[in-house]
């Protein structure tokens, strides 16, 4: 046998390649290298576009919230006009009277005008005699209530007395009327305690049915003392989600004349405070018994 002669191996890569020399290899890395290097200058610059692009977004975000906030100040604050109408379905008192149900008493077309508001006396009469608010012979006893719907004593007054209040008038031995103030405009960076009467005033113009409801409704949405109380737009979609669209009314503050008129006769009158209430021109004292004080009325009609 011929004995096997060893060869010479090649020297291959491992992947059966020829193994590159330094020089391609250092070459490779330095390409590699740059790539990645491109490629992070690419991302940091957009980057820095999206920061730049984000930053100018948030001052447009920033200057239109304070446009925003800007205009609905000018709006809001914008001085009211001395003559105005009075809401279908209310007084020149500033009330709105409720009878059985959802009925609301019918008032003729009227409107005020801060030119012909009574003088305010040097002294005031004691007991104050509210306009409107006496005994009316065959009629049901009328309770009238001066109301602001920022006042947390009238709220406190609603809870405690407005089922009491709706039976009686559901059984037609009361008439109820609101007289809502803009008395505490001053605990409300946006004059709420007028909006909301003007929202109000709203309801009964457009949807006089709905105006008991609306009450109820402001009173329990009713916002904290010293702050903007709730939005115009708020005050819209709570009257929407009853049923009333108040919209143009609100927005074009048609019966702010209307709230200034009835807050100062009502001051003039000798109204100091909210809730201020009178049983068939009686003015009740806050500490008796309201119930009783309405039941004897009552029974002195029968």
């Amino acid at each position: 046998m011929v004995p096997l002669v060893d060869r010479p191996k090649e020297h291959m890569s491992p992947a059966n390649e020829v193994r590159k020399s330094k020089a391609e290899r250092t070459a490779e890395a330095r390409d590699k290298a740059r790539l990645i290097r491109d490629a992070q200058l690419k991302k940091d610059k957009r980057n820095k576009l999206l920061i730049g692009w984000g930053i100018v977004a948030a001052v447009v975000a920033i200057l239109a919230v304070i446009a925003l906030v800007v205009t609905t100040s000018i709006r809001q604050n914008t001085p009211i006009a001395d003559q105005g109408p009075v809401p279908a379905s209310a007084n020149v008192n500033g009330g709105v009277t409720l009878l059985a149900n959802t009925e609301v008493k019918k008032t003729d077309t009227a409107t005020v005008d801060m030119a012909n508001l009574p003088a305010k006396p040097d002294t005031q009469p004691s007991p104050v005699a509210a306009p409107g608010a006496e005994a009316e012979a065959g009629q049901p006893v009328k309770v009238i209530a001066y109301i602001d719907f920022i006042c947390p004593v009238c709220l406190r007054f609603e809870n405690t007395y407005n089922d009491a209040l709706t039976t009686l008038r559901n059984e037609g031995k009361i008439t109820m009327e609101y007289r809502p103030l803009g008395f505490l405009d001053r605990q409300s960076s946006t004059n709420y305690s007028s909006r909301s009467a003007n929202a109000a005033a709203c309801v009964a113009d457009k949807a006089p049915e709905k105006y008991a409801e609306y009450v109820d409704v402001l009173f329990a949405n009713q916002p904290a003392e010293g702050g903007a109380g709730l939005s115009d737009d708020k005050l819209k979609s709570l009257a929407s989600d009853i049923g009333a669209d108040i919209n143009s009314c609100v927005d074009d503050k048609t019966f702010r004349p209307y709230v200034k008129y009835s807050t100062e006769l009502a001051a003039n009158t000798g109204i100091t405070g909210t809730p201020t209430v009178f049983i068939d021109g009686k003015q009740w004292d806050g500490a008796a018994d309201l119930n009783a004080e309405i039941q004897a009325a009552i029974d002195a009609k029968a």
